[in-house]
C-alpha cells in the first residue's frame, strides 16, 4: 500500500519535472550562445520567472533521484 503510494508521488514529480524544463526559456546554441549565457549568470542578468523555474528544477530533480533510489532499494 505505501510503496503505491510512493510510486504515485514519483509520478507526479516526474510530471512536474517535464513541466517545469517545458517551461524554461531556450538558451542559445552554440559557442556563442554559450559564452553569452555564461556571461549573462556571471553579471546577474538572470532574473525573474527564470531563476525561479530554474530553483523548482533541482529541487524536484532531487526528490525525483531521491525517490528513484528508495524504490530500487525498497
Amino acid at each position: 500500500m505505501l510503496k503505491e503510494i510512493v510510486m504515485g508521488i514519483h509520478a507526479l514529480i516526474a510530471i512536474g519535472l517535464i513541466a517545469v524544463v517545458l517551461l524554461q526559456s531556450g538558451k542559445s546554441a552554440g559557442l556563442s550562445g554559450a559564452i553569452a549565457g555564461g556571461a549573462e549568470t556571471f553579471f546577474g542578468k538572470k532574473k525573474g520567472l527564470d531563476t525561479f523555474l530554474s530553483k523548482v528544477t533541482v529541487v524536484l530533480a532531487v526528490v525525483f533521484g531521491l525517490l528513484s533510489l528508495i524504490l530500487t532499494v525498497w
